[in-house]
């Protein structure tokens, strides 16, 4: 499954480190802007059986962007830009709004 937000600095990174200890998991992150720290590629959209966007935004970003590649599962978390890497907060709501997704 894939996590992506806008740079890939903060949300999705945590995200990813929140599910990659999780068995039977792959877990990636990236970003839709080009200066993200991992730029989102058609690779990695191709890759996701899931992905799981912070934001509507970045839904309509990879859609667009991605049209061809796009054969996942497209959910969104609709979490806000209001956390730190690794908030507890944030921690708390991706689980709570990821986990659902899981079974």
């Amino acid at each position: 499954m894939l996590f992506v937000c806008s740079q890939n600095k903060l949300r999705s990174p945590t995200a990813e480190q929140v599910f990659s200890t999780w068995p039977d998991l792959e877990v990636d992150s990236a970003g839709t802007n080009n200066d993200a720290e991992n730029p989102l590629t058609g690779e990695l959209v191709a890759w996701a059986d899931v992905i799981f966007v912070i934001e509507k935004a970045h839904r309509n970003k990879l859609a667009k962007r991605f049209k061809r590649q796009l054969k996942a599962r497209l959910v969104c978390l609709d979490i806000p830009d209001d956390y730190a890497f690794m908030d507890p907060a944030l921690v708390s709501l991706l689980r709570a709004r990821v986990v659902p997704y899981l079974r």
